[in-house]
């Protein structure tokens, strides 16, 4: 359960960054440089009990565990597709719910995720549904609300959380707030939009998320639209905008939805290139803790992950305060798909176990990361990295043995590929090697997956060593080795460029990851740590052929080793 503090302004954040990571940030707040910590004064001599702690007990007293879960992001409408008319739906998801999670954690044929993410499941006039227009029905492309109320039910039986895509930020411009909106000037929705000649505001700028002009015209007025004419801004300066939102969030949790990823978190006031200001991030992070504060009344385990698309620690630090329980790590996500096609170390520990610091610091220890590869928005992991299928799978190694919870996107797995525009990021998930049977969703052509050899559940499943049994293998580590779920990180120096090692711990217990990122077989020599002792003993192998001889662990090319003391 949260506890509510004050917010803590954006430059005491950034003041505790720059003391707990000795960064330096541009104007933009954009992390330029990490520097080690300073030097810490000699500690006290340990107790008696203090000594006496097993071997594999890490010697830190103050160990900030993040209990995660592995999550799956789904695009409901390529997924599965119960009943023939070529478009995924939520009967679908349910009848692949065993692919996911069987509950059994004896079996081996399931990933093993913890968590699905619906992306929008609510009726929209557009194929990815990110513009709402009603936010409590679901669309009927994909069922009904007694469909999501069975999929929720059957997902809670294997152990699986979902959440789905709250789309807050704008609506669609055929949604009935806006129609009325439009066109009545003295009517009662009029407010719940912004519009510049009823604030006097300038018809020009640039659009805070990028997309140009971010001002539209409709009926001889002018109204904000900052990803496009299509989703117009709704005016959170209005109470009542305010009121609604928190309303529909505790509609859903009481239907059962475990809680919500945040569309385009940062930017309900941030509308304009120019609003990227301290005070502005200030009333957005107020709005979510406002919004976390109304969801908690009616489930304080509500996981809320927010879309804050920063590679700042800074900028995504500050919505940590009492707001999101996660923001998704996109500077991380850049580091491993780099580390995993360049085939060297990137630091990745190293800087995350300073982030963590400060993450911490500001959401009192309540904070889990949110990390991943690529989502709906970027091309695909397979894709970024060439079709290199032990590029992939190093990947994803370095994503399921690092803190927080993992998102998975659709299809990774299987290696799918997929470039932009979005429609090819979004096809249909492969389940078959020649493209057709039960349940394959046709709405688009799998054109960037078509003549693959391998981009098929089917596919993967008839190989010994697929990036899909690879994927199962990893969370199941991941889900046996408690230091792997829930433990913290901390850097640990490998000496070799084409290794990344760094331990991970709990209050009990300390494991020693270790990858080879190369196609050679590596050397690294292990190292006692403090007041540790040595790791002496492969816990987890995935390759099945490292060797540990002393002091000198022996790698396979493309191999991930778990050691324990």
């Amino acid at each position: 359960m949260h506890k509510y503090r004050p917010l803590q302004s954006l430059t005491a954040v950034a003041l505790t960054l720059s003391i707990l990571i000795g960064c330096s940030s541009d104007s933009e707040g954009t992390t330029t440089s990490l520097s080690p910590l300073p030097s810490q004064s000699a500690s006290p001599a340990p107790s008696p009990a203090e000594t006496s702690k097993s071997p594999s007990e890490p010697s830190s007293s103050v160990i900030d565990e993040q209990p995660s879960t592995v999550f799956y992001e789904i695009f409901v409408r390529s997924f599965y597709d119960s009943n023939g008319d070529g478009i995924g739906d939520l009967r679908g998801i349910t009848e692949k719910l065993d692919y996911l999670n069987d509950g059994n954690s004896d079996t081996k044929n399931d990933l093993g995720v913890g968590g699905i993410w619906l992306m929008p499941i609510n009726p929209s006039p557009s194929y990815h549904g990110y513009d709402v227009t009603d936010y409590r029905a679901v669309n009927p492309d994909y069922g009904t609300l007694e469909d999501l109320q069975v999929l929720v039910e059957e997902a809670h039986k294997r152990g699986i959380k979902v959440i789905m895509d709250l789309v807050v930020n704008h609506t669609s411009k055929s949604h009935p707030w806006f129609i009325d909106s439009a066109k009545n000037k003295d009517g009662d929705f009029r407010d719940w939009y912004v519009w510049a000649e009823d604030q006097n505001r300038p018809v020009k700028g640039t659009s805070a998320s990028g997309s140009g002009d971010p001002w539209h015209s409709v009926l001889g007025s002018h109204y904000l639209g900052i990803f496009w004419d299509g989703m117009p801004d709704l005016n959170f300066d209005n109470p009542e905008v305010r009121s609604e939102m928190k309303d529909i969030g505790r509609f859903w949790l009481e239907k059962g939805i475990d809680g919500f990823r945040l569309d385009a978190a940062k930017h309900i006031y941030e509308d304009l290139s120019s609003d990227k200001s301290e005070a502005t991030t200030s009333k957005n992070v107020a709005w979510w803790q406002d919004f976390r504060k109304a969801m908690s009344e009616v489930n304080p385990e509500a996981y809320i992950v927010g879309e804050v698309w920063e590679n700042s620690a800074v900028s995504v630090g500050a919505y940590l305060n009492q707001a999101f329980d996660s923001g998704f790590n996109f500077g991380l996500a850049e580091s491993l798909l780099q580390s995993a096609k360049s085939e060297k170390d990137s630091g990745i520990a190293y800087t995350l176990e300073r982030t963590y610091k400060l993450y911490s610091k500001i959401s009192d220890g309540a904070f889990t990361d949110a990390i991943f590869l690529t989502n709906h928005d970027q091309n695909r992991v397979m894709s970024q990295l060439d079709d290199d299928p032990n590029h992939a799978k190093m990947a994803a190694a370095l994503l399921l043995t690092l803190p927080g919870n993992p998102f998975i996107y659709y299809g990774e797995e299987i290696g799918m590929l997929g470039v932009k525009p979005d429609e090819g990021i979004r096809e249909p998930m492969g389940w078959y090697a020649e493209g057709t049977g039960k349940g394959q969703t046709t709405w688009e052509n799998r054109s960037n997956n078509e003549g693959s050899d391998s981009s098929s559940v089917d596919i993967q499943n008839s190989k010994g060593a697929s990036l899909l049994q690879n994927y199962r293998d990893l969370i199941a580590v991941r889900n046996e080795v408690p230091a792997l779920q829930n433990g913290n990180i901390r850097d640990y120096a490998s000496g070799n460029s084409s290794i990344t090692a760094f331990e991970r711990l709990t209050t009990k217990e300390r494991v020693l990851v270790v990858h080879n990122l190369s196609g050679q077989e590596q050397h690294m020599k292990l190292t006692a740590k403090g007041n540790d002792g040595n790791y002496t003993a492969i816990l987890k192998d995935l390759s099945k052929s490292a060797a540990l001889n002393g002091e000198e662990i022996t790698l396979p090319p493309y191999s991930t080793v778990i050691l324990q003391p």
